[in-house]
């Protein structure tokens, strides 16, 4: 049974199921989930804790397996977490993990979390997850995405009581904020916290919002190659002062800019060669935002814009190496914006 994550206190209001599978790259919304289903079992007489989180190859998974079945026998409730940062339980971990899901239809008394980050496809359609899916709840918990950043600082701000300013001049208020915590969901939670305790409930003007909102935007480079695709010409300078102000190495930010450059070139062969663009992105493994991003650029760049592309990336490779180019920066970074700019200019919509 899967549930989205808005959809979790309305679930634990009606009552609790034995086992609880949670999985995301997010920390705050993995936490605040747990958070969640730990205080509706506290209220359920779920009085014990034990812990367990799996690292080595040596892990003792009979362990986990004894401490549930053990514990039901002293008449109290008990939660058991069970943590998989890895998201790999291996061999012996699969087979015990298919018998936690056994166990949890069969028992009231025991209550099972498991936390995993992201899964790709080959785990979520593993024996173990469908087994563990299959007998209890299942919760995604995705990144929240930049464009959908505004609209959850929102929502925060009015648990607190708090709000924007009606209309346009709240919307930049929010794009604001957004530009400032983007990358770091857990210092945006920090800050609507922040704003509460400096401000009563009611509107904020974009002014109260500048003044206590630190800048705390993390960024990375996948995220950077998104915006470039999308055309979005003040976040890709933005996110490349932010990689640079971070340490990032010039050297793997090329790489990631180059590799999208390629794949773009790539399908677009492919197309003009006949091959459908889905069955294309699919052979390429492009999925999710940049599959999205690339079926409306590949039928709208011409081949000699996409060839320009290509010689760039090429160019500005030598110059993050070391060498100079004629006609280009010399400086690694310079010349990182200026192949940056070239991409976003091309992938804007038209």
């Amino acid at each position: 049974m899967q549930i989205p994550a808005h959809q979790l206190s309305a679930h634990l209001a009606k009552g609790l199921r034995s086992l609880y599978v949670l999985h995301g790259d997010e920390p705050l919304l993995v936490q605040e989930a747990a958070d969640a289903i730990r205080a509706a079992a506290r209220t359920q007489g779920f009085t014990e804790r034990s812990v367990f989180t799996v690292a080595g190859a040596h892990f003792d998974w009979a362990e986990v397996l004894a401490s549930g079945a053990s514990m039901g026998l002293f008449g109290d409730r008990f939660l058991v977490e069970l943590r998989i940062p890895s998201g790999k339980p291996g061999k012996e971990g699969a087979h015990a993990l298919q018998q936690l899901a056994h166990r949890a239809a069969n028992s009231a008394d025991v209550l099972t979390l498991v936390s995993l980050p992201r899964l790709d496809k080959a785990s979520k359609t593993s024996a173990w997850f469908e087994a563990l899916s299959g007998s209890g709840v299942e919760m995604a918990l995705e990144t929240i995405e930049r464009a959908a950043l505004p609209t959850w600082i929102a929502q925060r701000m009015a648990k607190n009581g708090q709000r924007v300013e009606a209309g346009e001049a709240g919307q930049r208020c929010l794009q604001f904020f957004a530009d400032k915590v983007e990358g770091n969901l857990l210092a945006a939670h920090q800050e609507v916290q922040k704003l509460a305790l400096l401000y009563p409930p009611g509107e904020l003007t974009q002014a109260q919002v500048e003044s206590a909102v630190l800048d705390v935007a993390r960024f990375n480079v996948f995220k950077l190659t998104e915006a470039a695709l999308a055309g979005q010409t003040a976040r890709v300078q933005r996110m490349l002062e932010g990689l640079q102000a971070e340490g990032v190495a010039a050297v793997l930010v090329h790489h990631t800019l180059a590799e999208d450059i390629r794949n773009l070139k790539r399908i677009q062969q492919a197309v003009q060669a006949g091959r459908p663009l889905p069955l294309a992105l699919r052979e390429m493994h492009i999925w999710g935002v940049k599959e999205r991003l690339f079926e409306r650029i590949v039928p709208q760049m011409p081949a000699p814009a996409m060839d320009r592309l290509l010689w760039a990336a090429h160019q500005v490779d030598g110059i993050v190496k070391g060498l100079r180019v004629a006609a280009w920066p010399h400086d690694p970074w310079q010349a990182l914006q200026r192949l940056a700019m070239m991409l976003t200019r091309q992938c804007r919509p038209r």
